[in-house]
């Protein structure tokens, strides 16, 4: 063999040794892609919710090369709107569910990209074009299940109006996936929870539940074992009743009796909902028609009884009642009993819905409609029609935007605008004429345009120009939980900047989202920010246009120790109030909501306590006091929007009374509301329903202070904060 040869040969034996290698790469790369599981799981059993907020989990196994990155949550429509994210470490051989808040623009079917990306944003998998299953307006009211069965889980009796988003939804939910942030709650109106799932609940999970409750939601519970309530502590110290015994009831008549009777609940939306027809929509026949002889008030008056039903004997469990009322009861045995709890409610039924006779009950599912409230109008016409509607956001944007942002009369923009074209008209071709020069025109043309594009930036300049200003309103709703209090709050930010830039933003609340303005109508959001979840908190950095104003929301909880001591006893034709301020700043301005009258308190100085006789006739009536200060809350929301018009147009400067005003937006009732347009608020934020349930509000304004860190992690040069207390307050016997 030669040395050439030799060569040649020991060089050709590299070759397959390189290929083979790239080939074992390329076939390690292809299984770990196959070994990736990657799932998504889009509202609450794929239902969403307008104007809440709603959970996206999604589950990721990975048996592959481990992975750290991102999970990221982008709207698919034209790229609008902002973009979520969690970092996520995937060893090899794990599995990881991780949850995701996500805010809802709007009733019609969003778009939604997932991703799973490395640290250098590549993309590892992807869910693109996710729709959720159905999604519904916000005054539609949804019901989640935590059932013992599948076939158990809460169904709702079919309205008349055939319309998706219309149509009161029932979600069953898995405890597995069940979140455990109150804020991802919040998009359900009331959630079932049958006793048995309670023992398989985490803590976390738990404590999410009754923080949705105290914050306004309807816990229902289904009594299968009193074994179970026993069982748990947490359940036991919040039901209403303590069970003992389980009893054998023969006849219960009274159980259809009451879904036959008028309606005795509140619901705030029920008002607007039964005067929202729209009187253009011709009557229809069949199923669709209005229902002869059926009201609002009592819609399944003529519901047929079961007679296998009322034949069969039922189990109920019994002990001693501790506070609420009994709504339903049977053979001496309370079969429903209901409490308030916070600003929400729990409801016990007595008995399983899940085991017969119940569970093949004909009229099951009007029970249902009943406890979740869905309002009479529903299933007594067909003719209901929601309309268009405008985002409270706007009211509390009108309160915060900078009043650096002046902005050009459209008398003057329309001078301006005749002065331009009499120049590069008529004048010019004057003037060149005089001068013997028309062929100029191609030279002073471009010169007008130049001139008056320096004019407008000139304008534009002196109205708009001004100082970094960063303000915060927040609205905290104080929700007593044994001596300590928990905080619900929202924090709305707005932000103006002289120039184009971007801003970061960071809460440390133990459950806090960030979104931008919900803009109702059905529009589409258009801000541009990027929110990091931190577990279950957040960072975000948004952009904020040249001499714009723009504004920002973020929903909270925290612990904290009781701000207010309050105290409100009824004597003989009034209330005597005792109001403790254990905060270091004082109340400048306090008012009472109480049997839909709001009466005006005393300052109370930091440390300080009030002490008030009020009678039943001070103040003024709730509905009345909202008409007052809430009758230009539509102009201004809609002038904020607009580039041009008068400097104080879209201003609220009432802040303290405009922000109790809109704390209770549904006493605005639509034929009051202007051309029947109504306000779109998120879950909590209204608290008409509490008070009508017989409890009282006191709406406490505290100027200059902020009871969280500021979300703010840069340096403004104008910045200012304030905070609205809204306690709700039981009565006392």
């Amino acid at each position: 063999m030669t040395r050439q040869t030799f060569v040649r040969s020991r060089n050709n034996r590299g070759r397959p040794s390189r290929f083979l290698l790239l080939l074992a790469l390329l076939l390690t790369s292809t299984t770990a892609r196959a070994v990736l599981q990657f799932d998504v799981f889009i509202g609450y059993d794929g239902i969403v919710r307008e104007a809440s907020w709603f959970p996206v989990m999604c589950e990721i196994k990975n048996d592959g090369l481990p992975i750290s990155g991102f999970v990221e949550i982008s709207p698919g429509n034209y790229n609008k709107g902002q973009t979520y994210q969690i970092a996520v470490e995937l060893p090899t051989g794990t599995l990881k569910r991780v949850t995701i808040p996500v805010f809802s623009p709007s009733r019609q079917i969003s778009i939604w990209n997932i991703r799973l990306t490395d640290r250098r944003g590549k993309t590892i998998a992807e869910q693109t074009a996710q729709r959720p299953r159905r999604q519904i307006g916000w005054e539609i009211p949804l019901i989640g299940s935590l059932s013992r069965t599948a076939s158990g889980a809460a169904t709702l009796r079919p309205i008349q109006r055939d319309q998706d988003d219309a149509k009161p939804a029932a979600a069953r939910l898995l405890p597995q996936i069940f979140p455990d942030n109150p804020l991802v709650l919040e998009g359900l109106n009331a959630l079932y929870l049958n006793t048995e799932i309670v023992a398989g609940l985490r803590e976390s999970q738990a404590d999410a539940i009754l923080g949705w409750m105290n914050a306004g939601g309807h816990l229902i519970v289904g009594m299968e074992q009193v074994s179970d309530v026993t069982a748990s502590p947490w359940l036991r110290n919040v039901l209403p009743c303590e069970p003992k015994t389980l009893k054998t009831i023969t006849a219960h008549t009274e159980l259809q009796s009451w879904l036959r009777s008028r309606l005795d609940y509140v619901n705030p939306n029920a008002a607007q909902i039964n005067q929202q027809f729209n009187p253009q929509v011709p009557r229809r026949s069949g199923r669709q028609a209005q229902r002869e002889n059926v009201s609002a008030e009592a819609p399944f008056a003529e519901q047929p009884d079961d007679t296998a039903f009322e034949l069969a004997d039922i189990q109920v469990a019994t002990g001693t009642l501790r506070d609420g009322r009994v709504v339903v009861s049977a053979g001496g045995a309370p079969l429903v009993i209901t409490s308030n709890r916070g600003k929400g409610r729990l409801t016990v039924l007595m008995f399983s819905p899940e085991r017969e006779p119940f569970k093949s009950w004909k009229n099951l599912p009007t029970m249902w409609s009943r406890l979740v409230e869905v309002p009479g109008t529903l299933y007594a016409s067909a003719d209901y029609y929601q309309g268009s509607g405008q985002s409270a956001d706007g009211i509390f944007g009108a309160m915060i935007d900078s009043r650096q942002v002046h902005k050009l009369p459209i008398g003057w923009l329309l001078i301006l605008l005749v002065v331009y074209l009499v120049i590069i008209g008529p004048f010019d071709q004057w003037w060149l004429k005089r001068i013997g020069k028309p062929m100029l025109t191609w030279i002073t043309f471009p010169c007008y345009v130049v001139l008056f594009s320096l004019l407008i930036y000139f304008i534009g300049y002196k109205l708009r120009a001004g100082e970094s200003e960063y303000t915060e309103l927040h609205l905290v709703d104080v929700l007593r939980n044994g001596d300590k209090a928990e905080l619900r709050g929202r924090t709305y930010a707005s932000i103006y900047a002289p120039s184009n830039a971007k801003f970061l933003l960071e809460s440390k609340q133990k459950f806090a989202t960030f979104r931008g303005e919900f803009l109702g109508y059905g529009s589409e959001a258009t801000e541009r920010a990027t929110v990091l979840q931190n577990g279950d908190s957040f960072s975000a950095e948004v952009f904020v246009p040249v001499w714009t104003s723009q504004l920002f929301t973020s929903d909270w909880w925290s612990g904290s120790a009781a701000p207010f001591d309050i105290v409100i006893k009824p004597r003989g034709d009034g209330w005597n109030v005792i109001v403790k301020n254990n905060t270091d700043h004082a109340v400048k301005s306090a008012q009472l909501v109480i049997e839909n009258r709001v009466v005006t308190l005393a300052e109370i100085a930091a440390g300080g306590t009030l002490n008030m006789n009020l009678t039943r006739e001070q103040g003024t009536a709730l509905a009345e006091f909202v008409r007052q200060y809430g009758s230009n809350f539509q102009r201004v929301s809609q002038q904020r929007q607009n580039a041009f018009g008068a400097s104080k147009g879209g201003r609220l400067s009432d802040i303290p009374n405009t922000a109790a005003a809109a704390s209770f937006l549904s006493q605005m009732r639509p034929d009051q509301n202007y051309n029947n347009m109504r306000f779109i608020s998120s879950p909590g934020l209204d608290l008409s329903q509490y008070v009508e349930r017989g409890g009282a509000v006191l709406l406490a304004w505290t100027p200059g202070f902020s009871p969280v860190t500021s979300l703010n992690q840069f340096k403004p040069r104008r910045f200012a904060k304030n905070t609205l207390w809204r306690i709700p307050v039981s009565v006392g016997p």
